[in-house]
């Protein structure tokens, strides 16, 4: 992604070489995406029916987290709107008001992309004037993305060596990275790095000694097993988040193969357990064995430090439990871009995208650490632990404000929005013991109206949408009739 996107937008003479070796497994678990990649796509001038078939993708409109509450209950976190906004208020609290008269139904009765989701409908654009459109991400095989970006790096320029790093070297003086050493003696200089090494931060832990903000007491989880499976069950355009004894599982449909996943906590759950549950929740034959992948939940301290940027995993994790980690690695580029250096880096500069980079990062966590502490599955070691965990002050003032007033409030350029908070904050159960009275000027009449025709027009347009499967293939199909008339 790093280097597609530089050679789109550096200036003319910038020299980019990609230093990687296909002897690196990659992680290549965060195979579902949110819509703020269209933003990369179209600033690359991505052909979406070249991109859906080069990387097996699916269409995405949002997560299902199963029994994230208790056993058997379900909800979705989907994008775009929720309801119709009437007057200064925002819908959730005529939604509120309308549940304590017991004339609301679930949350997601009120969201065109849980509709679509539910009837496995897809659409672009919009068919009715009065509707918006329904935004939509990705599910794809991470593998393939990555080799569909290099392939487009490469073809404007960029200079791929492929190696390994045995050895990075500094200026004695500022510290600054000067020379990369690869195996066979072969050496890379450069006057700007970007670490892409992984957990292991080769360029901006070992050698530039940044270190480890630990995330742990909140995130529990440390480990997670990933394997495909054979295509079976429902062609979901949606992610599907299973609460587990001591963790969860994500599905994640493409059109080759389904990814499955176990994120767990091992001080719950043993690794030969958490093997066994995944392989016995799975829809189709095991295509491999379930791959093990230990993590510390957290960053770094600091994620640009002198001539070195870390991107993806190298800056830090977060389990992919609202399809983050791809959105992370795209806005640390875009931050980036903004303050592009034109020579030694600016300390004012790297000051501002670090404190940029912290907000929007423990915002995120904010939002996982939610999922969690909002749970109602009593008599579960692990849930009950993060039932009654301390949260961090961000999170505490966000649940009760919501809760003393109907309040949710985004704070300058946090990822999830106002509309994101309600929709788990409801789904989870976690109640709201007053609404804005402002709710209470809209007649109860008007209120039923509000509710009616708002769902009655969602699904009005579901019905008119064509289903997942047949969206996919139509698009795929008419980019290979593209090609035979070329």
């Amino acid at each position: 992604m790093a280097a597609a996107t530089l050679a789109r937008f550096v200036p003319r003479g910038t020299d980019i070489a990609l230093v990687e070796s296909d002897s690196i497994g990659t992680v290549g678990v965060g195979e579902a995406t949110i819509p703020q990649l269209h933003l990369l796509h179209r600033a690359l001038g991505v052909n979406e029916a070249e991109f859906v078939q080069a990387t097996k993708a699916s269409f995405k409109l949002g997560i299902e987290f199963d029994g994230w509450s208790r056993a058997g209950e379900r909800y979705m976190h989907a994008f775009g709107p929720v309801g119709r906004a009437s007057g200064l208020l925002s819908f959730h609290h005529y939604w509120l008001r309308a549940k304590g008269l017991g004339l609301a139904k679930p949350v997601g009765s009120y969201s065109l992309n849980e509709q679509a989701a539910r009837k496995l409908r897809m659409q672009r654009g919009r068919r009715a004037a009065r509707m918006h459109e329904m935004p939509y991400a990705y599910h794809f095989d991470a593998g393939l993305y990555a080799a569909f970006l290099r392939r487009y790096a490469e073809a404007r320029g960029v200079v791929r060596h492929e190696g390994l790093i045995e050895h990075v070297e500094q200026d004695g003086q500022s510290g600054a990275i000067t020379v990369l050493r690869l195996d066979g003696d072969r050496t890379v200089e450069g006057d700007f790095f970007i670490d892409c090494t992984g957990f292991r931060g080769l360029l901006i832990d070992q050698a530039l000694g940044t270190g480890y903000e630990d995330w742990t007491d909140w995130l529990r989880c440390d480990r997670a097993l990933a394997v495909p499976c054979a295509n079976g069950g429902d062609f979901t355009p949606y992610t599907r988040s299973i609460a587990r004894k001591a963790g969860w599982q994500w599905r994640i449909p493409l059109q080759h193969r389904i990814g499955n996943g176990l994120v767990y906590s091992s001080a719950h759950m043993s690794d030969e357990e958490a093997a066994d549950m995944l392989l016995g929740n799975l829809d189709g034959e095991p295509l491999g064995e379930p791959r093990a992948i230990p993590f510390t939940t957290g960053k770094r301290r600091r994620m640009w430090v002198g001539n070195c940027l870390a991107l993806g995993l190298a800056a830090g994790f977060m389990e992919p439990l609202e399809s983050t980690s791809i959105h992370l690695i795209q806005s640390s580029i875009s931050r980036f871009l903004s303050v592009l250096p034109s020579g030694a880096p600016d300390p004012a500069a790297i000051d501002w995208f670090n404190a940029q980079s912290d907000f929007e990062w423990r915002r995120i966590r904010d939002f996982l650490v939610l999922h969690y502490t909002a749970n109602a599955r009593e008599g579960e070691p692990f849930w009950d632990a993060v039932r009654a965990m301390d949260l961090p002050d961000t999170l505490s003032a966000k649940i009760d404000q919501w809760q003393g007033t109907g309040f949710i409030h985004r704070e300058h350029e946090e990822l999830f929005t106002e509309v994101g908070w309600f929709q788990v904050l409801a789904g989870q159960g976690v109640e709201a013991r007053r609404y804005n009275p402002l709710a209470d000027a809209l007649s109860e009449g008007d209120l039923r109206k509000l509710l009616h025709d708002t769902e009655t027009a969602l699904v009005e347009e579901v019905g008119h949408m064509p289903r997942h499967l047949d969206f996919v293939q139509h698009l795929v199909n008419s980019l290979q009739s593209q090609e035979v008339l070329a």
